[in-house]
């Protein structure tokens, strides 16, 4: 036998232990074959034997309760030193290689041996199929080719478990790599996303800006016009600010245009939008709103800012109306909603007002 270390048997032990198939559950492929040789060689136990480093390890077996043997017990050990041929022992007890074997002088028994060695293209010997009889025989010629085709059907079978494998390791990468371009597309896409949020939202409140507001009111007043819906707009300026951020400084009043933003933001309802237009004024787009309904929600806005807590004085709005029947384009609506506000200012603050285009 080979000596473990030798450069030939370590090609062979990696050419083996590629397959993956050592210490593998039982299969009926495998199964088959052991039945077909113990039948047509008409013997109790048929086997497909596996020679590692230390052992031999039976694939499939018939006749035999053992998953494997020392390899210095090993017939097969000694069959693949000669992988060209079948390697018959017509009588054990005749061969001073066998005769004190334990496998011999014990359990199974075995009289006769005859072993087709398991021979891959690259040349190495796996192991055998063999059959093995407790009575002394010899082999047909036909029963020694058919026991060489199983062997080749067995290597033939090893072959397809390694393509198999290697399809399947193609395939788990092919499918990670899939999964991690979905991941990073997702990712970007969350990044266009936040990033396209961060253009359409004022950083200091949270509320769209006006290139937000600008969209939104083109949308909601072509869908104004088409639908034959009610819409409104109010515009809301912070009376006295720049007073407050002269008397208080520009953190408090950042801190005051974020409570302002708040307490609009709660006041209006789901579907309204509500956008920072700029510095201290703020929009509100009501949709599906008639002008009785939108002056009550500017006055509870209105309410609301005055009774904002935690400022370092009370603050108040001056709010302007608009109303989209006969406007021509949401450009002038803004334009009205703005009438509206100054005419609120100059009415003393702290108000609500309505500016309507002459008929």
């Amino acid at each position: 036998m080979l000596d473990p270390s030798h450069s030939d048997e370590k090609l062979r032990i990696e050419d083996l232990r590629s397959f993956k198939i050592l210490d593998t559950p039982a299969e009926q492929a495998y199964d088959d074959v052991v039945k077909l040789a113990s039948y047509i060689c008409d013997t109790p136990i048929a086997l497909i034997s596996l020679i590692d480093e230390d052992r031999q390890w039976f694939k499939a077996r018939v006749g035999l309760n053992a998953m494997e043997t020392p390899r210095g017990q090993a017939f097969c050990a000694h069959a693949i030193m000669d992988p060209d041929r079948v390697m018959e022992v017509p009588d054990t007890q005749q061969d001073a290689r066998f005769v004190d074997n334990p496998l011999v002088t014990g359990d199974p028994g075995i009289r006769f041996y005859a072993g087709a060695p398991l021979l891959t293209p690259s040349g190495a010997a796996l192991g055998t199929v063999c059959v093995i009889d407790r009575v002394p025989r010899k082999l047909t010629e036909r029963q020694s080719e058919a026991l060489q085709a199983l062997s080749r059907r067995v290597v033939q079978l090893l072959a397809l478990r390694r393509v198999n494998a290697e399809l399947e390791l193609v395939t788990k990468a092919q499918t990670l790599r899939h999964q991690q371009l979905e991941n990073q597309q997702r990712r970007i896409e969350e990044l266009n996303h936040d990033l396209q949020e961060q253009t359409l939202t004022d950083p200091l409140t949270a509320l769209k800006n006006r290139r937000a507001f600008d969209t939104l009111l083109s949308h909601e007043f072509a869908r104004s016009l088409r639908s034959k819906s009610p819409l409104c707009l109010l515009m809301v300026d912070a009376d006295h600010f720049k007073a407050y951020n002269d008397a208080f400084g520009h953190v408090a009043g950042d801190q005051a245009l974020m409570f302002i933003a708040l307490a609009i933001k709660s006041q209006a309802r789901a579907y309204d939008h509500v956008a920072r237009y700029g510095g201290e004024e703020f929009c509100v787009i009501l949709p599906d709103t008639q002008l009785n309904e939108a002056l009550v929600v500017a006055e509870r806005i209105r309410d609301s800012i005055k009774s904002i807590h935690g400022l370092r004085r009370p603050m108040s709005a001056s709010i302007g109306v608009a109303y989209s029947e006969g406007i021509s384009s949401p450009k002038r609506l803004v334009e009205l909603a703005d009438r509206a506000m100054y005419l609120a200012k100059q009415g003393g603050r702290d108000r609500v007002e309505i500016f309507l285009p002459p008929t």
